[in-house]
């Protein structure tokens, strides 16, 4: 059975036991999380469209980690011979999927 779900603006094909990076949510590791957004539930004979979400379903999943990206830099160098270096570390959360329930 797999789902599509939508957190943080984004959307995601998930099963069980799989481990998505997702973007930051709050929470302590260990903690159980439930994403009520469940766009599309498939892997059964037929599967269950939402318009916008299928009522009554839910995935359930465990925080493993909250962790922060690599840094992106941006690199500035003008004519006048000045260069300026930025950087910037996203945060996320990685999750493991425990249940889908359609």
């Amino acid at each position: 059975m797999y789902a599509v779900i939508r957190t943080g603006g984004k959307q995601y094909k998930v099963s069980e036991g799989d481990v998505l990076r997702i973007e930051k949510i709050s929470g302590e590791v260990g903690s159980e999380v439930t994403f009520n957004e469940v766009l599309l539930v498939g892997g059964s004979a037929e599967p269950k469209v939402g318009r916008p979400a299928v009522s009554g379903a839910r995935v359930a999943a465990k925080i493993v980690g909250q962790k922060k990206a690599r840094k992106v830099l941006h690199f500035r160098k003008e004519k006048e011979g000045w260069t300026r270096a930025r950087g910037h570390r996203q945060p996320y959360t990685e999750v493991k999927v425990t249940a889908i329930q359609a």
